[in-house]
């Protein structure tokens, strides 16, 4: 890392940023420093070795004053990032500048030495902060004021628990008067009431001109607090912009994904026994042999989708042999048990004449108002009377997202309406 003089210009500069770690094949033994030795070299290659790439060509800047969020999934090179910011790590390839004094609370307890007592550790972070001895006995009664932890001050922090370490090491952090703070998913240990405390200061580092790069999984927390966000996937930039824009299309990733994982549990599931015995029952006179969601104007296959967006629950029934007593039927719920909606053939006024063969139907919802979260679908071909030909629990699961917030599972479309004395600043227009 470089650490530039004060000057005009962005307080954080990331430029084609690679690192790369080794990993040597299975079976595979460290080399130590006494092999390198008797090769010749102390930099030669590990045998049969694969490089992985935490982070790939990674490129932004950060403003004096600004918020700057990353998000991703667990491996995406997040930490990694806030390391070589940090100058914890060095680049495999691009360079990091970064203009001013940086304070890092990155990893639980990093820095803290177990075996001395919690004032100790404090001198200690603060020298490697660069602070001086003077500096510190200045603002040693902050520190300890803001951590909460004066009964605690002369014990072991060994004997912290992880709470206390982000208490201490957050505290002394801040009281650097850092010009960059670096964060990551640490203050999620903390409690709720540290929490807004930590948050608070934050908003004060900030107001102050000071920059923050902040890494969490609390996204909401991130379209909060962040100005701008970047989206790692798997070590490379997937997108750069607003918190909401970057924030909404990575969940929308990741119901994705979660879709084609519940898909793959659910066809690994028809295919033991046992496990369907117990999710599926009914006389075998008539089966369903297929079930699908087709969502969007395309009406396209896949297990996610957005709030209001137009759906299809697609069955494909056989009948062993000619049915007149007939009805299907479909019911949502989460995946906790509460009933979101369900109607059969026989609610909605079809009176049956003749199921033979192989049959498609559709339940068609023009727009699917569901709230945010997970769903599992029940489908059944049964006798009016309620005798099961073939009864499926959990047939299908999908995702929803939404953009706006609430509770329950029903998102009407709705609209607020004001009048008198009150006004909002428009943001949602930003989004």
């Amino acid at each position: 890392m470089t650490t530039a003089a004060a000057a005009p210009g962005p307080a954080i500069r990331v430029e084609g940023l690679t690192k790369l770690f080794r990993r040597a094949a299975p079976g595979e033994q460290l080399r130590t420093l006494k092999s390198a030795l008797l090769d010749g070299s102390l930099t030669a290659s590990l045998k049969r070795e694969e490089a992985i790439a935490a982070l790939e060509e990674v490129s932004f800047e950060v403003g004096r004053g600004e918020a700057f969020g990353v998000v991703g999934g667990n491996g995406s090179g997040k930490s990694t990032l806030l390391k070589l910011v940090a100058g914890i790590l060095r680049p495999t390839a691009g360079r990091v500048v970064v203009d001013g004094r940086v304070a890092a609370l990155i990893e639980l307890g990093a820095g803290f030495h177990p075996e001395i007592s919690g004032r100790e550790n404090v001198y200690i972070n603060g020298a490697i902060l660069g602070l001086s001895r003077r500096e510190i006995d200045r603002r040693y009664d902050a520190i300890v004021e803001f951590s909460g932890l004066a009964d605690f001050m002369e014990e072991p922090v060994k004997n912290y628990s992880s709470g206390m370490y982000v208490r201490l090491g957050f505290a002394v952090a801040v009281h650097t008067d850092p010009d960059v703070l670096l964060v990551d998913e640490v203050l999620a240990v903390g409690d709720e009431a540290f929490a807004h405390r930590c948050l608070r200061r934050i908003e004060e580092h900030l107001a102050a001109g000071r920059t923050l790069l902040f890494v969490s999984h609390t996204l909401d927390l991130v379209e909060q607090v962040c100005d701008r966000t970047l989206w790692l996937d798997a070590g490379r930039p997937r997108l750069l912009g607003e918190p909401r824009r970057v924030v909404d299309a990575y969940r929308q990733a990741v119901a994705e994904e979660e879709g084609r994982e519940h898909q793959a549990a659910k066809e690994q599931q028809e295919g033991d026994a046992a496990a369907a015995a117990a999710l599926r029952w009914g006389s075998g006179e008539a089966e369903v042999a297929g079930l699908r969601l087709l969502a969007g104007p395309e009406a396209a296959e896949r297990y996610h989708l957005v709030s209001g967006e137009p759906a299809v629950f697609e069955l494909t029934v056989r009948a062993a042999r000619p049915l007149a007593d007939f009805v299907f039927g479909i019911a949502v719920a989460t995946p906790r048990g509460v009933e979101v909606w369900g109607t059969n053939t026989d609610l909605a006024g079809f009176r049956p004449a003749q199921l033979q063969g192989e049959a498609v139907v559709r339940v068609v919802c023009p727009s699917l108002r569901l709230a945010a979260g997970d769903y599992e679908v029940d489908v059944a071909v049964h006798a009016k009377e309620g005798a099961p030909y073939d009864y499926r629990r959990r047939a299908l699961t999908f995702t929803v997202t939404a953009p706006d917030r609430g509770v329950g599972v029903y998102l009407p479309e709705h609209r607020w309406e004001f009048a008198g004395g009150v006004a909002w600043e428009d943001v949602r227009s930003e989004a």
